[in-house]
């Protein structure tokens, strides 16, 4: 095998994600490295930290980013506020409603299953139901923008429910954030993660 240099061909990427990147972005990839100890660093990450509270229409200080995919985003709700043996409400019209269910299952809780035909958005009064049928559930969670399928739920109502029976709520905005009104703190969202590859226009990761 003969190992040459690899020059990416030119695409115009039309799919839910990666999405094309500004030349402006990717002119900053050849820019020097600095070390995460350098006082330059902490100040780019300050800026990065403002604006992705803007972007996600929040104050809350436990904005930042993290060097993964959308998946580890997912992961690090769950993981952090699960515990074995809790119930939680899952809203799947889609891929990735399958996928917290994964995460649920794998974090020792009980998913309860909230099932939508794939390309239809989330029904609130399925959810409320599942609600009322299972007072122990403490958490809600669903997919705002299911990237399968492009189905956009009603994330303002539905965190409306999640709060009314006492459960928090962990948002999939992977395909919303940047592309589909998002109000974290206006709509009482308490746990949220997204991605930089789709609507932000980012290199994945």
């Amino acid at each position: 095998m003969t190992i040459t240099t690899f020059n990416p061909p030119v695409r115009t990427l039309m799919g839910p994600g990666p999405s094309d990147v500004h030349p402006r972005v990717l002119s900053a990839l050849a820019r020097p490295t600095i070390g995460h100890l350098d006082p330059s660093f902490g100040m780019m990450m300050d800026e990065v930290k403002t604006l992705l509270q803007y972007a996600f229409q929040t104050r809350n200080q436990l904005t930042f980013p993290v060097s993964a995919p959308g998946s580890a985003g997912m992961e690090t709700c769950f993981a952090n506020l699960l515990e074995a043996g809790d119930t939680v409400i899952v809203c799947q019209n889609g891929v990735f409603g399958g996928r917290m269910k994964e995460n649920v299952e794998r974090c020792g809780a009980t998913a309860i299953m909230v099932q939508d035909d794939w390309g239809k958005a989330v029904d609130p009064q399925k959810v409320e139901d599942a609600l009322k049928a299972h007072p122990e559930a403490s958490i809600l969670a669903f997919v705002h923008a299911e990237t399968s399928t492009g189905a956009l739920s009603d994330a303002k109502t539905l965190c409306a429910l999640a709060h009314q029976y006492d459960c928090l709520s962990i948002v999939d905005a992977v395909t919303s954030v940047g592309g589909s009104e998002l109000r974290v703190d206006d709509w009482g969202i308490d746990a949220i993660y997204s991605g930089t590859q789709k609507c932000l226009s980012c290199v994945p990761g």
